[in-house]
């Protein structure tokens, strides 16, 4: 009778260790702190029906937006390292915000594991079309010959544009003065209005500009030229060598999440992003897919934390 009750048992403990393992055996959360409706949200959404048709379990996007990302950010971190609340994130909270505010609530390498990267998105120097320079090169020239005199503007200090432009100044040795708007959009009314003469922004919101006349694109601040308008030089081939600057969003969990469940997320995220479907509306929103290992991913947040804590700095920015 004995021998009887301890196989019922081990067989129930099979049962539930089973189980257990059986991921994801309920539905799985996508945190995006971003609102509805922002790049990030777009592709978390289009990524999460793809998950739910391949693996067979429902994936869904809960925005949790306010305080630059931070308040979704936070809630996955607080979250059951299990496997069920994941996050789809980009540079701001991963890599800007641990410079630019001293108080973060969360530690971007010691919080979180990641997963993958999703996509790079390219951001565009675009230029007033009356402004005299027609590339880099004549636009550097133009600024040292008239200093203190040009202006960039971008959707707020803090922001990617913003510090994208930092790094340019600083790598290039150049004085322009910022002008912070209250969102993209705003800024980029006021390039095309001829109150600033500059900005970095990225595709989606300023080719339909240039296509149409309004503005002049200069250079792209990737490290390889855009998918999307790839006659543009880049910034480090148009006269600032080893410059890379580019916004991004990357697939991560609680820290702690098994290696199983890591292992098997990545291999759907890259499987998603290798689909010539998926890969041609990334483009289309002015993303481009970037397959990468949980340890490249890892790799890149420790250099992208780094590139953009000199940007920060080299800016004077704070938040706090």
């Amino acid at each position: 009778m004995k021998k009887i009750l301890a196989s019922l048992v081990l067989c129930l403990l099979a049962g539930w260790a089973g189980a257990q393992g059986a991921w994801p055996s309920r539905p799985v959360r996508i945190v995006v702190p971003f609102p509805a409706g922002q790049t990030t949200d777009v592709i978390a959404r289009l990524l999460a029906q793809q998950f739910t048709e391949s693996v067979g379990q429902s994936f869904f996007v809960d925005n949790r937006a306010g305080a630059a990302a931070i308040i979704g950010t936070e809630q996955v971190k607080n979250a059951p390292a299990d496997g069920y609340t994941l996050l789809m994130a980009s540079s701001g909270p991963l890599a800007i915000n641990p410079s630019l505010y001293s108080k973060l609530p969360y530690d971007t390498l010691r919080d979180f594991q990641p997963i993958g990267m999703l996509a790079a998105v390219p951001q565009f120097l675009v230029v007033n079309r009356d402004f005299p320079p027609n590339n880099l090169k004549e636009l550097i020239a133009y600024v040292r010959q008239n200093p203190g005199k040009t202006n960039y503007g971008s959707g707020g200090s803090g922001l990617t544009n913003h510090l994208t432009m930092e790094l340019l100044k600083s790598s290039a040795g150049l004085q322009i003065t910022h002008v912070p708007y209250k969102g993209a959009a705003a800024a980029i009314t006021g390039l095309i209005g001829g109150e600033i003469d500059m900005m970095f922004e990225s595709g989606p919101a300023v080719i339909p500009h240039v296509k149409s006349g309004k503005l002049k694109v200069i250079a792209v601040g990737t490290k390889a030229r855009s998918v999307v308008l790839p006659e543009v030089p880049t910034v480090a081939e148009a006269g600032v060598p080893g410059f890379a600057a580019v916004a991004w969003a990357a697939f991560l969990a609680p820290a702690g999440t098994p290696r199983s469940i890591v292992q098997k997320m990545n291999g759907e995220l890259n499987a998603v992003l290798a689909r010539p479907a998926i890969r041609e509306k990334l483009i289309s929103l002015g993303a481009e897919p970037v397959e990468a290992s949980p340890e490249q991913t890892s790799a890149f947040l420790k250099s992208e934390i780094e590139i953009w804590g000199g940007a920060v700095k080299a800016s004077g920015a704070r938040a706090d």
